[in-house]
């Protein structure tokens, strides 16, 4: 999804939320609750579309109505009748809807009778008790909501890698198309993957330093100028409605090396790079690896040439060691690794498998043709098309006798198909006692079966662990899919022990699932690790719902090679021969 369709989604979410606090007609709620889903679900940029409104009109979810306001959107930024709500509802409403457990009519409820207009006066309700009058409002929901403010408010200060990496490339690129920039990339935490990061971080080697510092502190989403200075500058900026704060660093390109393996990080693994040049008699710093001669000042300052300063590689080279990708450097053991271990790390080229797919019969933006098409765009060896099941029923989960129209389907599609392999899968939802949501005689008919968690995320830990070890076990599962359950900003997930879980996947021949998206990155990274200890394996998938998701493969490749993932051990890099032995089917 593009960054402007998803500013453009959450603005009709949002007046969706508000028209029904003021008590609008269900009709014009549902109007814009459509046109929301229509445009976080549309492959093309609609602002870039809005040059010819007919064909915004066109688009099945988008009236006239929604057509015009989007043509308002893409020529004024803004959107009047939003603006308006806004003023006739207190915004900080939208924060309070976006609590799990908390909806439209109990949060007219608070706004009505208890004055809460926002996070601040919520927590005032619950910790005076006055929550409790409101109807259906137990203790433990109250707990639950408690819960979910902390949880918002914690993940509050950083952003999503989703999020942050499409702005960084964005500024990368302006500053790559000068003439004068000789090399420029982003550093940190977002080039080591972290799910989360808190500032971007762009380093550029220049022949032009006051026209880099320029473009980058006159750049359109810049809201505050923070600093400007010879060798960096800091600003504020908003794209689509995302806040966030950029750091440029100027830097000798003769150091370029030294600098990006200095900003990149992390800390503790900087730390251990410099005691390991120590040893060696040499210091370690931002602009290169040089021979320690004891002075107090800086070498760089007193002219002194630097052993290795110009790449990662070769400052990596001169302190004996194998280039350590960005993803390992966290201090978790990665200079014990050998060269073969790091060449083994998945990469996205190695991805020829995706498992985890949605079509228009559920929740999905793409026919089954469509989907296997992209499948074959990708470099897919095979696709495993895997709708929902029946118990999720606001997606439109397949009943038992639609799911036996998909295998028939997709078994002819398979025929038609020469480029690829098109396996029927579903995936299944683990309900809350472990059980499968189809009988066994169904499931016994698919390929592939990916079992995930989507209801009841708050059980208690000794809950979750009975049920999710019930799926562990289970001879019929293939894959668990997100195993926790967890989306960033809105639940922590299921509590689980992962070392129990993947030691039992691992004694089943089930793999545990990497999902993807940046929203959920589930298993996490430190999960990961767990499951490779237990000897388990690993899927990574893209859980494509359309074609946009597929470029969400990069931050599952990037959790993976967080957690020191082999491509061995991932069942996606498998030739198709190999996997389709695994998964038991023949083709």
């Amino acid at each position: 999804m593009s960054s402007s369709n998803a500013h453009l989604a959450q603005i009709f979410e949002d007046m969706a939320h508000l028209l029904e606090l003021q008590g609008a007609s269900r009709f014009r709620v549902n109007a814009y609750a459509r046109a929301a889903r229509t445009i976080k679900g549309h492959g093309d940029d609609l602002v870039s579309l809005a040059e010819d409104p007919k064909s915004l009109k066109a688009i099945d979810g988008i009236g006239d109505s929604t057509a015009d306001k989007i043509v308002e959107f893409a020529e004024t930024g803004r959107i009047e009748a939003y603006d308006k709500l806004l003023k006739d509802v207190p915004s900080g409403l939208l924060d309070v809807l976006r609590i799990p457990g908390l909806g439209p009519k109990t949060v007219k409820l608070m706004w009505d009778d208890m004055q809460v207009e926002s996070l601040t006066d919520l927590q005032r309700v619950i910790d005076d008790g006055s929550i409790l009058s409101l109807p259906r409002m137990g203790k433990k929901t109250v707990e639950n909501i408690r819960s979910a403010i902390a949880f918002v408010s914690s993940a509050d200060d950083r952003t999503p890698i989703g999020i942050a990496r499409p702005i960084a490339d964005t500024i990368v690129r302006r500053l790559k198309r000068l003439k004068s920039t000789k090399q420029v990339q982003y550093a940190g935490s977002l080039r080591r993957g972290a799910e989360t990061i808190g500032d971007i971080d762009v380093l550029i080697a220049t022949s032009n330093p006051e026209q880099a510092r320029e473009t980058f502190t006159t750049m359109a989403e810049v809201t505050q100028i923070l600093a400007n200075g010879e060798t960096k500058a800091s600003v504020r900026t908003e794209f689509d409605g995302v806040a966030i704060q950029a750091d440029l660093r100027l830097v000798p390109e003769a150091s370029f090396g030294a600098a990006l393996m200095y900003f990149t990080g992390s800390k503790e693994h900087n730390v251990r790079l410099r005691e390991r040049a120590l040893r060696q008699d040499r210091t370690l710093n931002e602009y290169g690896l040089f021979p320690d001669d004891d002075k107090e000042s800086p070498p760089q300052s007193r002219g002194v040439k630097p052993v290795a300063s110009q790449t990662e590689a070769e400052i990596y080279t001169a302190l004996d060691l194998p280039e350590i990708p960005p993803e390992l450097r966290e201090d978790r053991g990665e200079l014990k690794l050998a060269a073969a271990d790091i060449e083994s790390l998945v990469t996205v080229a190695g991805i020829r498998a995706e498992l985890h797919a949605h079509t228009t019969e559920t929740d999905g933006k793409l026919t089954l043709d469509e989907l296997i098409e992209h499948a074959i765009e990708r470099g897919c060896h095979t696709l495993a098309v895997t709708d929902h099941s029946q118990s999720s029923a606001l997606v439109n989960g397949l009943s038992p006798k639609r799911l036996r129209a998909q295998i028939k389907a997709v078994r002819q599609a398979n025929d038609r198909y020469r480029e690829i392999t098109v396996l029927a899968g579903s995936e299944v939802d683990i309900l809350p006692d472990g059980s499968l949501d189809y009988d066994d005689d169904l499931l016994d008919e698919l390929d592939v079966v990916v079992a995930s968690p989507h209801a009841s995320l708050r059980q208690t830990p000794a809950e979750a662990m009975k049920r999710m070890m019930a799926v562990a076990t289970n001879p019929r599962v293939n894959i668990i899919g997100h195993p926790t359950g967890r989306r960033f900003g809105t639940r922590p997930g299921l509590e689980l022990d992962m070392a129990e879980i993947a030691a039992a996947a691992a004694a089943h021949d089930i793999a545990l699932e990497i999902n993807a998206h940046w929203r959920r990155l589930d298993l996490r990274d430190t999960h990961v690790r767990i499951a490779l200890e237990a000897g388990a394996l690993i899927a990574i998938d893209c859980d494509v719902h359309s074609r946009e998701h597929s470029d969400n493969l990069i931050y599952g490749v990037q959790t993976g090679r967080r957690g020191g993932l082999p491509a061995s051990r991932c069942i996606n890099t498998w030739s198709a021969s190999k996997l389709h032995k695994w998964l038991g089917v023949t083709t």
